[in-house]
């Protein structure tokens, strides 16, 4: 078989054993070898490609927490803070005041069928200083026509009067549903047990986008567009119509990136969860990798809804939301370790990690399991006792560093305040700690940039400049093997992607300038290519 060797300016393989290079072998969709080209020719013949003689290549990016939503929340409209960018690179402005997120509602509301609902995301009141996003500003759009505005974090929705009534919420008494001093529902509801009474009331479920191909396959493109060769879907239905969506497009031999969905344990009873999870495996293939279970706890710290230990909230209300009582994950977590699955759990308070952790000190306890890979998720104000008891259960994280750049003004002054700040997404502890750990967007809470990720990490700055928690920034090389192989080992796919190693996928990353040595800002650094085992999907 034909040996293709790829030149470069640089290589950096995320493998001790020879760190760096400048031409890599690939055969058979796998690496051959990294090395002089004298010495991969002992191989063979060797067809030398030298399109990148003057690129930096690293592992392919392996995104181990987005959502395939990215793909699908494009079809409804944009009201974020910040300006982003949808799957097919359009610019869209954020809004930047309560006036603007209403003018754009209005200048749409008249799209539709009037019965229809009006849908919008990525909303975050929390920028608006003494401003509410509730029942009676959507009504200022329109009373008659249902809205329904999903906040940015996915864990509060924004309705108007026309979809209280739809959604007949007013007779409920389910946690979640705010009211105000009448004791009528305000239009926030918090969490997921307060949100599908609308779901089911207009026939929509936000969740559920991510189960058509044309979705899947937008998230796919706006992956490979900042270099990422694995993405991980951490929040999937799993319904028939989901998996057969996801085989679907994985199939095609152009698919430009390889697909990791987890199953939304919530939404299942746990027996019938970890039967429909072995199922699914049986459809691995080399893009498509079933396996993992998620298990939401609790909300984000940014819309109040995560659960904090003492001293909670800075200002505000005193606590946040369980997504089901903290018994309901003692026994899933219990459940499905048994079941000998991966769990990827997300817990953004400290007090959500402190509920985990025990629930995983019993379940090693009953049934000990070696290399189990367990995997908190956000873990955004753990705690250094904390992370002691992850490092001694053997378990991982994946910390959400984008965090500190969108949020981190917000957490100091309205939030958790100056001291607790420090210790926003510790990955620098964790790294003291020998913990494993991977770094991620969680798209479209923010934007898929595996490169952007990482700034955030080694420079822990704010949108404003403030930096917090200069003893836990991480350097580049730390923050490159967090998107590389440290996130792939959070996934149990160490073996196959995160270096470039002999045998393993030949998922390249091809970068404009050296990650590791450049001036240039992580986050600005170019992505001029990805190899997906040794094919070019296109360039960034």
């Amino acid at each position: 078989m034909t040996i293709t060797a790829y030149t470069a300016k640089t290589i950096h393989t995320m493998n001790p054993s020879q760190p760096v290079g400048q031409c890599v072998a690939v055969r058979d969709g796998r690496i051959l070898g990294v090395g002089p080209i004298e010495e991969i020719q002992r191989f063979g013949e060797v067809v030398v490609d030298d399109r990148y003689a003057d690129k930096v290549l690293v592992p392919g990016f392996v995104e181990g927490h987005s959502h395939a939503l990215e793909g699908s929340v494009w079809s409804h409209l944009y009201l974020g803070y910040f300006d982003r960018r949808d799957p097919e690179g359009k610019l869209w402005e954020g809004l930047k005041t309560p006036d603007a997120v209403q003018q754009r509602l209005a200048a749409h509301v008249d799209q539709g069928g009037a019965d229809s609902p009006l849908i919008a995301w990525g909303l975050d009141p929390v920028y608006f200083d003494a401003v509410s996003i509730n029942r009676q500003l959507l009504d200022t759009v329109s009373d008659t026509r249902p809205i329904v505005v999903i906040h940015a974090s996915l864990h509060v929705m924004f309705i108007n009067s026309a979809t209280i009534d739809r959604a007949g919420l007013a007779d409920m008494d389910l946690e979640g549903i705010v009211r105000d001093d009448q004791g009528r529902p305000s239009g926030i509801l918090e969490e997921f047990a307060a949100m599908h009474p609308v779901f089911d009331a207009l026939d929509f479920n936000i969740f559920e986008g991510v189960s058509d191909t044309r979705a899947l396959n937008r998230y796919a493109q706006a992956a490979r567009r900042e270099g990422v060769t694995t993405i991980t879907d951490l929040l999937n239905p799993m319904s028939d119509a989901a998996i057969a969506a996801l085989r679907e497009v994985t199939a095609a031999e152009d698919f430009p990136v390889r697909l990791v969905p987890a199953l939304n344990a919530l939404a299942w009873d746990p027996q019938m969860g970890s039967e429909r999870v072995q199922q699914a495996i049986d459809y691995n293939h080399e893009r498509l990798q079933f396996g993992l279970v998620k298990l939401v706890t609790d909300g984000a710290i940014q819309n109040f809804t995560a659960r904090l230990q003492w001293p909670g909230y800075l200002i505000g209300q005193d606590n946040g939301v369980w997504n089901a009582p903290p018994q309901t994950f003692h026994d899933m977590v219990q459940h499905y370790h048994q079941a000998g699955l991966h769990l990827h759990v997300h817990t953004n308070g400290d007090e959500a990690v402190s509920v985990i952790l025990d629930a995983l000190d019993g379940a090693l306890a009953m049934w000990p399991r070696p290399d189990h890979r367990h995997t908190l998720q956000h873990v955004q104000l753990i705690r250094q006792d904390q992370l002691r008891r992850v490092a001694r259960l053997g378990a991982c994280l994946n910390i959400f560093a984008n965090h500190i750049y969108y949020w981190g003004d917000i957490h100091l002054s309205k939030t958790l305040g100056f001291d607790r700040c420090q210790r926003l997404e510790p990955a620098a502890s964790a790294d003291r700690m020998g913990i494993v750990f991977g770094i991620h967007c969680d798209a479209p809470v923010t934007s898929i940039s595996p490169l952007f990720t990482a700034w955030c990490a080694t420079t822990r700055e704010t949108a404003s400049g403030v930096t917090l928690g200069e003893t836990e920034k991480i350097s580049r090389a730390r923050a490159l093997e967090a998107i590389t192989l440290g996130a792939a080992y959070t996934l149990r796919m160490d073996d196959r992607i995160g270096s470039l190693e002999p045998g393993k996928l030949a998922d390249i990353t091809v970068l404009d300038e050296d990650p590791l040595n450049s001036t240039t800002p992580l986050k600005d650094i170019g992505v001029f290519d990805t190899l997906l085992s040794g094919r070019s999907t296109g360039g960034g």
